[in-house]
């Protein structure tokens, strides 16, 4: 079965909408990913069928619990869950942002042969990052605690704006360890089709 067919397939197992356009650019950033793998140690998984559900999928399925416009995806690596949402909400800003070089000039790449308008590739350390405006949502798929997420992010947004932490299982020994300006405002299952193990998106809020 060929990687589109195969992303069929699961896209089939989810309720998204995702245009005949967008799947093309999905499967092309798969095989940009596993090419350039290779060479740049991008990601852990080495299969292109195992990004379609690591990767793909697992970005994709927090999409319709997205809030807002303007995005920051940081610690992005090479583009999770940030490039799979800019090429299914064109009409959303993402920036991406990472602080090794490799992984930007990869970005760059994807952005230009995928001609993706909506996404900035961004080299920086997350707490040295100013924004000209807070954005609307941050995301963070790769962050090692929540603690950490907000304590590195909180300049990113504003109280209207949202953390969006990316999790397996559900973190319940995390949310004791918070600040107290930050609240849990949600908690998502998530079902990822042939993913093995728990996903769930956890959603904060600043209080001041």
């Amino acid at each position: 079965m060929t990687l589109a067919h195969q992303l069929d397939s699961l896209l089939d197992q989810t309720p998204l909408q995702v245009s005949p356009a967008q799947r093309q650019q999905l499967v092309a950033y798969v095989e940009l990913l596993n090419k350039w793998n290779k060479a740049y140690n991008l990601t852990s998984v080495r299969n292109p069928e195992d990004m379609l559900v690591k990767h793909i999928l697992d970005s994709l399925v927090v999409g319709p619990k997205l809030a807002g416009q303007h995005f920051i995806d940081v610690g992005t690596g090479p583009g999770l869950p940030g490039i799979p949402l800019a090429i299914l909400y064109p009409e959303r800003n993402f920036v991406l942002l990472d602080s090794l070089g490799k992984r930007i000039t990869f970005l760059r790449q994807v952005v230009f042969q995928l001609k993706l308008t909506n996404v900035t590739p961004m080299l920086s350390r997350v707490e040295e990052f100013q924004p000209e405006q807070p954005f609307d949502g941050v995301l963070s798929r790769a962050f090692a605690s929540l603690q950490d997420m907000v304590n590195w992010c909180q300049h990113l947004i504003d109280t209207n704006g949202r953390f969006y932490a990316l999790k397996g299982l559900l973190p319940e020994q995390e949310f004791s360890e918070l600040p107290d300006n930050i609240q849990v405002s949600a908690s998502h299952q998530l079902q990822v089709p042939q993913l093995d193990g728990e996903r769930h998106l956890i959603e904060l809020i600043k209080l001041n």
